[in-house]
């Protein structure tokens, strides 16, 4: 039976995570998001807590620019990486092989794993509690179409989604996964 606890419950999961990207004076990082999200459509708008002790704050801010690339379940394992090592001292992209493009309108990676990314130009920040909140104006985005149906859903029968459950651990959304769906008219 539900009962009041003394603690925060947090319970935002399972969710998808986020790849921040970020190049700052010759330094390029990334890091793993949970609490992100769209905050427009028009304009497209879109936001990312950052914790202020984590090496990709400065870099975020300081940028004045961000891409959130979201890639297959086949790197959760990089996922997770990406949100617990820092990048101060340590080349993630190289660790995990990762190759990637500079943005067209911001100076950010995107990663080539990307099945979708959005270039994001920081137009406001605000502090909440232990994080930063950043918004960007959305300047250019990326898909690959082809695992994608003419609706824009995902095509399950060729990606597989990472959702984080919590405590390091990922499911994979797919084909094989039961997905009730239903329209309201």
């Amino acid at each position: 039976m539900r009962k009041p606890i003394p603690n925060t419950v947090m319970h935002s999961y399972p969710g998808m995570v986020a790849l921040v990207t970020v190049t700052y004076n010759g330094k390029s990082n990334i890091m793993a998001a949970g609490w992100h999200s769209y905050i427009s459509f028009d304009p497209p708008m879109y936001g990312v807590a950052i914790g202020r002790e984590r090496y990709t704050f400065d870099l975020v801010k300081d940028a004045g620019g961000f891409a959130i690339n979201f890639v297959p379940y086949k790197k959760a394992a990089f996922i997770q990486e990406t949100g617990v090592f820092t990048g101060e001292n340590f080349d993630k992209f190289d660790h995990g092989k990762i190759s990637y493009d500079n943005g067209l309108t911001i100076n950010a990676p995107i990663l080539h794993d990307a099945y979708v990314a959005y270039e994001c130009k920081t137009v406001d920040i605000n502090t909440y509690g232990d994080h930063d909140w950043f918004v960007g104006d959305i300047t250019q985005c990326y898909r690959d179409d082809a695992l994608f149906l003419e609706n824009g859903l995902p095509d399950f029968s060729k990606l597989e989604i990472p959702l984080y459950l919590g405590r390091s651990q990922y499911a994979r959304l797919d084909h094989k996964s039961t997905v009730n769906t239903y329209s309201i008219r």
